[in-house]
């Protein structure tokens, strides 16, 4: 039997056991999860703490969320006009309770959403191909008017014009500027995938009205999403959309401070993760801290969006899925996120200390092909070191 198969087993042994053992689990995932019988799609719905470590609580558990998001998604997707009133909702109504009203406010936070998932990873086709599940096309009545529309597709395009319940896919991929008339429809009754991430994304702004929709959000939601919408196994696959939707919310749960302004300065914001990662750069690479310093090179200028999205940016899907395994896996969740930043940077240390400001910062913005692999090994490297000194006192 080989290594890979003795690997495969052990898994088994660990995901077969009445009640998970979480870091037995943990220590595995850390090393990467195969890519094969939907191994990565279950690990991260325990890792990411959806499903309880009890499995004879798994399918109780998949059931009460997964009815709860269908019901949050019919309280939820405003549909203006009603099937048992004549009367009609007035779209020009100021009453805060008209579904009109409440119809336009969304179209704010969809304009934003809609311009986001657009672009998600457009060097794969997956996000603008078709799903095997698209919700279904609604009918509604206005007055004598009788219209169909597909739930939850209800926003305005720029030229304010109600956007049809169809599928969108990518004709071609010409430059980084292609716009939005190099589109076409899917079949009628079709819903590409980068919509049902915007769906998701929308449901999550609704229920949470003080945070909302911020811009990043979409480069955090898509590998989740590619990862339980590309599940072998049908009957998870087919929930791709709901238990995405509570295992990117758990996610967000952890890191929401980081896309909070107003959280910038504590000790969860976004400027403390940015100065960890330059008291970790200064403890284990004096020489490249220095450099950068000199060069006024501030962490802002990279660091912000590593940590920010998670490295989503920085690599392909692959490789995110990968480095994500180690990252929802470490116990010390954001201690390990710092350890691979600063990685990333030791690791082309000679590249910084030959380059000026312009070449640097094109350098870590534009991060070198670097296997990730070689990035993970040294992460855990410092990370060992750094514990082993904490333990020390040191």
């Amino acid at each position: 039997m080989s290594s890979y198969d003795l690997r495969l087993k052990d898994l088994d042994q660990v995901l077969e056991s009445e009640v998970i053992d979480l870091s037995k689990l943990r220590e595995f995932c850390f090393n990467g999860i195969p890519d094969v019988k939907g191994y990565r799609s279950l690990c991260w719905r325990l890792l990411l703490n959806y499903l309880p470590c009890d499995r004879n609580k798994w399918d109780e558990q998949l059931d009460h969320h997964r009815k709860l998001y269908q019901q949050w998604l019919d309280e939820i997707l405003v549909t203006p006009g009603s099937i048992d009133n004549e009367e009609c909702d007035h779209p020009l109504s100021e009453d805060p309770n008209s579904k009109w009203n409440t119809f336009f406010k969304d179209n704010q936070a969809l304009t934003q959403i809609d311009k986001d998932v657009r672009r998600l990873h457009p060097e794969l086709s997956f996000f603008q191909q078709a799903t095997d599940y698209p919700l279904p096309i609604v009918v509604y009545s206005c007055g004598t008017k009788r219209l169909n529309r597909r739930v939850g597709m209800h926003f305005l395009n720029s030229a304010n014009v109600v956007r049809k319940g169809l599928g969108i896919v990518k004709i071609s991929q010409k430059s980084e500027q292609t716009s939005t008339s190099e589109f076409k429809p899917l079949e009628e009754g079709s819903e590409a995938h980068w919509e049902v991430v915007e769906r998701i994304l929308f449901v999550y702004c609704k229920l949470n009205p003080g945070q909302g929709y911020v811009q990043g959000m979409n480069e955090i939601i898509g590998p989740i999403y590619y990862c339980f919408a590309t599940d072998p196994i049908i009957k998870m696959k087919e929930h791709a959309e709901a238990d995405c939707f509570f295992v990117f919310t758990n996610l967000m749960s952890e890191i929401r401070d980081f896309f909070i302004k107003t959280l910038d300065e504590t000790d969860t914001g976004i400027v403390n993760m940015m100065r960890k990662v330059t008291d970790r750069l200064k403890e284990n690479d004096p020489v490249v801290h220095s450099y950068l310093v000199k060069n006024e090179i501030y962490p802002q200028y990279y660091s912000f969006r590593w940590l920010t999205l998670l490295l989503s940016q920085e690599f392909s899907l692959p490789e995110v899925l990968r480095i994500w395994d180690s990252l929802f896996s470490d116990s010390q969740r954001f201690s390990f996120l710092i350890d691979i930043c600063c990685a990333m940077i030791v690791l082309i240390r000679d590249q910084i200390l030959a380059g000026d400001f312009s070449t640097i910062v094109k350098l870590l913005q534009n991060y070198p092909n670097v296997e990730t692999r070689v990035i993970l090994n040294k992460a855990a490297e410092l990370s060992i070191k750094n514990r082993d000194e904490e333990s020390s006192g040191i």
